[in-house]
């Protein structure tokens, strides 16, 4: 294990280099929130306050997503991971004594976390201070912080081990990209990043809740703001552990089979 931790460590000191890409990322990120504040408070208003959550928890929602916003988002895949697979150099890689999964499990937590850093604390403090409508709420009591911060932690790794289904489905094409498409695309979409689930037609929202992308940003951001609580929350635990083993099982799994595709030319 202490191999992997330095893996973590290397990576996570990387990432905190990049600081300009980050202060102008968050420009981008504090407009589009304050965006999307406007948009549904204009629903809200044309509603009656008619909606499928507390205005106030929306407006937490929203900036807890762009503070986050690499945390748990499928697109944010490592694109060395997919030029390694594409152009050979994995066969680097392959030379270590180490697991590939779970060095490139590793790497990829470590540089989310560092990237998820210097965005999320400046966002959040440019948040709590908005005008009164468009600004963010505390959480509900100290228990439901807590709860954040445990199914957070379990999203990251729902939202990791994904992509690492993403980066072995990759060893089976020529291209990486009608992957990448097609399904952070889709899992954009359905793990609420456009829209949060609450608005989604029940009948859809049943068969989007039987799938992993439910509990990815959407259980974490709606505990913190108060739309999910009590037995829902001991569910919601249950089944992002259960889709986490589940989706490490099938990436190990993919891996396996891809590490017997692998042929290197040349020397």
């Amino acid at each position: 294990m202490k191999k992997y931790y330095y893996f973590f460590k290397l990576r996570f000191a990387t990432g905190l280099q990049y600081r300009m890409a980050s202060v102008t990322a968050l420009t981008t990120q504090l407009i589009w929130g304050l965006m999307e504040c406007l948009a549904y408070k204009a629903i809200a208003e044309a509603s009656g306050g008619n909606l499928p959550m507390n205005y106030s928890s929306i407006v937490t929602y929203i900036w807890l997503k762009e503070a986050l916003l690499v945390l748990c988002n499928t697109w944010a895949a490592d694109n060395d991971l997919f030029a390694m697979i594409t152009s050979g150099n994995i066969a680097y890689e392959l030379c270590r004594p180490v697991s590939i999964y779970s060095m490139w499990l590793s790497r990829t937590i470590g540089a989310r976390i560092a990237e998820a850093i210097m965005r999320c604390i400046p966002v959040l403090l440019c948040a709590f201070f908005m005008p009164k409508a468009y600004r963010m709420s505390l959480p509900v009591n100290g228990a439901s912080f807590l709860l954040f911060l445990l199914t957070l932690f379990l999203a990251l790794g729902i939202t990791v081990t994904f992509c690492m289904i993403v980066y072995m489905l990759c060893f089976f094409t020529l291209s990486p990209q009608g992957w990448r498409m097609v399904l952070t695309g889709a899992v954009d979409f359905l793990s609420g990043n456009i829209i949060p689930l609450p608005f989604f037609p029940k009948k859809y929202l049943f068969l989007v809740e039987m799938s992993p992308f439910a509990y990815m940003q959407n259980v974490p951001f709606r505990i913190y703001s108060g739309d999910l609580a009590g037995g829902e929350i001991i569910t919601c635990i249950l089944k992002q552990i259960f889709w986490l083993v589940t989706l490490m099982f099938l990436g190990i799994v993919l891996w396996k089979q891809a590490g017997k595709r692998i042929i290197i030319q040349g020397g």
